[in-house]
């Protein structure tokens, strides 16, 4: 029996500087625990034959499939604004790209698949943990309609890796509209080969950006395809309260998707301030600095294009200049409109901008939950009755005041109560992966082989805006023992 994937590989096409081919590390005893059927269906695979063993070991890296070429890919970035000039898949090989039922390209590699001429000493395996994490996070941004990388399947190695301690190994199955960075322009602008960097960008151009080819200018085109990507993506995080962790410009994708779940978090009660990340001690990709950092990561692309811009160099700032100052109204706009949303407003007024901040502002003092208060808002709004929202803040009455500045701006819109309700259910989720609940899969998982709980979390994270009476204790906050305030790069 031979598994078929419908390779086609451009990027493994293109000049052998942009990646190194290595073959994954074959593993002891893989053990298929998790398969997407429904996205193995979208990619034009056969989930049945995945779930076989010549399918796990294929999803594993103990097997090359037809038609693969495996890679490892060249990058550069920027990690805590320390320029590193080489990093690459240090621990992750690319197959091959296949194309799903939408006619859209996907990468398909394995994350944990064994050393490459990347992984600087280290081992180039993953530990069980991230792989949940990630497959956990990724799925469940999807479901809320967020641009991701999405997770094909998890795979236990049959062997042990050491971080902090003895842990078991896993690989995990990504998929990506491409693995394309701000840091893969890096690398070969750091080292002044500007062929590279043209090359990445027709690349680029031709995989993400078709339309660009044919504009006036073609590489400005594509710096403004990424920014715009950028802007939507970084307001679609701050909408659900996502933290990503670790902004590198390696971990910034030119296809706009979110990419590389380390030590990411979602909010539990509202602090712009909130970080997560065990090694941000700086907080320079809190939650609030997530725009600002998107824009200094996109500037840094930015300074890559420039020999394609224009010969003379201060005509390529001041063109890249230009562009990089839309950032700000892109972001804002999606940013504003979505928050809009999220209180129930139909239309854009003066003042609504203050209204939303007003809430924020309130949550933030009163240490509400961020995602509950938007949905029992939505409650709210259908019944006239703001007891369950207030009853999320330390001071209600911070609340109550902001209530009636929020039923008068409502009040001015001609939709009914049921179609305002209606409405908010569909932006503002009962569920996110809160870290409590990860952190239990992951330790259920570890110590007890047991992926019960993590098969639990995953099907109730796949319908995040739908009321699920058996599963409501899934949408409660954490108790002040069951906070997890640090998450870890898992590196």
């Amino acid at each position: 029996m031979t598994i078929h994937f419908p390779f086609q590989n451009t990027y493994a096409a293109l000049p052998d500087s942009f990646y190194a081919r290595v073959a994954p590390t074959p593993v002891a005893a893989p053990r298929l625990i998790k398969l997407n059927r429904p996205l193995a269906l979208h990619l034009g695979l056969d989930p049945d034959l995945l779930a076989t063993p010549e399918g796990a070991e294929i999803l594993a890296g103990a097997r090359v499939p037809d038609g693969a070429d495996p890679i490892a890919m060249a990058y550069a970035g920027h990690q805590f604004g320390h320029f590193v000039p080489q990093l690459g898949d240090g621990r992750a090989i690319l197959l091959g790209e296949v194309i799903d039922t939408d006619g859209i390209r996907r990468d398909i590699q394995l994350k944990g698949s064994g050393p490459t001429p990347f992984s600087r000493r280290g081992d180039g395996r993953a530990a069980l943990g991230p792989v949940l994490r990630e497959y956990i996070v990724s799925e469940a941004m999807a479901a809320l309609g967020i641009p991701t990388t999405r997770s094909l399947a998890a795979v236990v190695t049959g062997e042990h890796v050491m971080r902090e301690a003895v842990l078991p190994g896993a690989v995990l199955t990504r998929v990506a509209a491409s693995h394309i960075r701000v840091g893969t322009f890096q690398f070969f602008a750091a080292r002044g080969d500007n062929d590279g960097v043209q090359k990445l960008a027709d690349h680029v151009i031709a995989r993400h950006d078709p339309h660009a080819a044919n504009a006036e200018r073609p590489y400005h085109a594509l710096l403004e395809g990424v920014i715009a990507r950028q802007a939507d993506l970084v307001a679609r995080w701050l909408s659900v309260g996502f933290i990503h962790g670790v902004m590198n410009t390696d971990n910034c994708s030119i296809s706009g998707e979110t990419i590389d779940y380390g030590p990411c978090a979602f909010m539990d009660h509202y602090d712009p301030a909130t970080v997560f990340s065990s090694i941000d001690e700086m907080g320079r990709y809190a939650y609030a600095n997530q725009p600002k950092i998107a824009l200094w990561n996109l500037t840094r692309l930015a300074e890559c294009l420039l020999p394609l811009f224009a010969d003379d160099k201060d005509q390529a700032i001041e063109q890249a200049q230009i562009m990089l100052g839309g950032f700000a109204e892109k972001f804002t706009t999606a940013y504003q409109a979505g928050l809009r949303r999220k209180i129930g407003l139909f239309t854009a007024r003066d003042g609504d901008e203050a209204l939303v901040q007003g809430l924020l502002d309130a949550m933030a003092k009163s240490q509400a939950d961020f995602t509950l208060t938007f949905r029992r808002l939505g409650d709210a709004a259908r019944d006239s009755d703001n007891d369950s929202v207030r009853q999320l803040f330390a001071d209600p009455t911070a609340f109550d005041e902001w209530a009636v500045r929020w039923r008068q701006r409502i009040a001015d819109e001609p939709q009914s109560a049921a179609e305002r309700h209606a409405a908010m259910r569909a932006v503002n989720p009962a569920f996110i992966p809160r870290n409590h609940r990860v952190e239990a899969v992951i330790e259920a998982a570890m110590n007890r082989d047991d992926f019960a709980p993590f098969e639990q979390l995953l099907a109730v994270l796949s319908r995040p805006f739908e009321d699920q009476p058996e599963f409501a204790d899934y949408a409660d906050p954490p108790k002040p023992e069951q906070r997890v305030l640090q998450t870890f790069c898992g590196t």
